[in-house]
């Protein structure tokens, strides 16, 4: 299970949203199976459907 709080954590690099998207779809490309929010992230461009954003990359990655 890939935690929104990790991924974040060890991946100073990441510095937006949109950065953060393709983390994530990274991730469920790698074989994680389930994305947890636990918690919300704080960047300037965090939109406000940010979970079903974030949700959508990890299951269809850049298949959209």
């Amino acid at each position: 299970m890939a935690r929104l709080s990790d991924l974040i954590i060890h991946h100073p690099e990441v510095q937006s949203f949109e950065d953060l998207v393709k983390l994530v779809a990274k991730a469920g490309q790698d074989g994680e199976r389930f994305l947890e929010f636990d918690v919300k992230p704080d960047y300037r461009d965090t939109p406000r459907k940010w979970a079903m954003m974030l949700e959508t990359s990890f299951y269809w990655g850049d298949k959209k």
